[in-house]
């Protein structure tokens, strides 16, 4: 079934935002990328700064999804791991040029308190589901183990851009590793 002209914008535009920048990609570019007239996006989007809104809550939902379908299906104490191979492999598959939200935090940090809030709720959507996983495998007594799990998490979406994915991701899972392993240790 072919997708819906809402859709196919969403997914153009996303593409054109993440690979070109926010700012940089105008309303033309879009429409004509995805092969519609300016009217049809104004239809669905009443400004660019809509269009922004619902690209980026697209997205997330999708990667929040990801996430929570890795951490429902892990065994007893491997949610945290899980978690982090689902940040992992969503890297790999969408986002080798580093976090989008974190582009929309810096390009709309001066010029759109919604978005720039949005972007930072997805950034606290992801410190929740760190919490909720360190909670879940009984490690969630030790002060600020998310929050260190997030720093790193968050350094794997910048070094996917100056590495190669493959490299950043197993140091990524290397550091994580590393910290599970003195956690759980220092719990015995």
């Amino acid at each position: 079934m072919p997708a819906s002209k809402r859709d196919q914008l969403l997914a153009t535009a996303e593409r054109l935002f993440y690979e070109q920048g926010f700012h940089a990609t105008g309303i033309d570019r879009i429409v004509a990328a995805a092969g519609v007239v300016r009217m049809t996006l104004y239809n669905h989007f009443p400004s660019k700064e809509a269009l922004v809104m619902a690209v980026l809550q697209a997205r997330h939902e999708r990667f929040i999804a990801s996430l929570d379908a890795a951490v429902a299906t892990a065994p007893p104490g491997k949610a945290t791991p899980a978690l982090v191979e689902a940040h992992g492999d969503w890297l790999e598959n969408y986002s080798q040029h580093g976090c989008i939200m974190a582009k929309a935090m810096g390009e709309f940090a001066e010029h759109s308190a919604e978005i720039h809030a949005l972007a930072v709720a997805a950034k606290a959507d992801l410190m929740a589901r760190l919490e909720s996983a360190v909670a879940r495998d009984g490690l969630g007594d030790h002060t600020g183990l998310a929050r260190r799990l997030f720093v790193v998490l968050e350094g794997s979406n910048t070094t996917v851009s100056l590495l190669d994915v493959h490299t950043a991701l197993a140091d990524t899972r290397t550091v994580i590793d590393t910290l599970l392993a003195t956690v759980r240790s220092d719990a015995l």
